[in-house]
């Protein structure tokens, strides 16, 4: 299956937009993995008394369901903490296309089945410049073929870690991978008892 995801793309033109404005601090109490979507960029998305920003892009109208953000350098820098990949993919976003990311971040993602593609500063520049123009943006994002393609642009290739990209396709995270390999797992341990049986 060639097509991994397709979608609305929503435009949030910042670098360095970190781990504490994507899900802020005082969000982090709860012991379970739900309800993040609606602390997501909570400091952007509401006013003082608790009303949606009309200024922030994510509360217009066109750009409701959008599962593909777009946005700029250093994204998801900060803390380790994995609750902003949760916040994300429960808002609705699958993949997030930037500059650059943050190694702790991008890791996260990749194991909460997000996709991070990075392009160039100058394809990020074409892309907002698109956004400007159009805010109904669909995107479909190839990753068997690692394309992003849409009627208002060019194909445009990106690159994946190989390990990455086999985990997305296959829907498995670390566990997952661990978990095919339970007969050689199986094997190993009863092997092991036998040649020592004082364990």
């Amino acid at each position: 299956m060639a097509v991994y995801h397709q979608g609305l793309l929503a435009p949030l033109d910042k670098n360095n937009v970190d781990t504490d404005q994507i899900i802020p601090k005082q969000f982090l109490t709860s012991t379970s993995r739900d309800g993040f979507d609606k602390a997501l960029f909570y400091d952007w998305r509401y006013l003082d008394n608790g009303s949606a920003n009309p200024e922030f892009v994510l509360n217009a109208d066109c750009y409701q369901g959008a599962s593909v953000l777009l946005t700029r350098d250093n994204f998801g820098c900060g803390s380790s903490r994995e609750h902003a990949p949760w916040a994300l993919k429960q808002y609705g976003f699958t993949v997030i296309l930037a500059q650059s990311f943050a190694d702790i971040f991008f890791n996260n993602c990749g194991n909460n089945q997000m996709l991070c593609i990075a392009l160039s500063a100058e394809t990020l520049d074409n892309l907002f410049a698109i956004t400007e123009q159009y805010q109904d943006i669909r995107v479909e994002i190839d990753l068997e073929n690692q394309l992003i393609r849409s009627q208002y642009f060019d194909a445009i290739e990106f690159d994946v870690r190989s390990d990455i990209k086999a985990r997305l396709l296959s829907g498995l995270d670390f566990i997952g991978e661990t978990e095919q390999l339970n007969a050689q797992i199986d094997a190993f341990e009863a092997n092991l008892a036998a040649v020592r049986p004082w364990q």
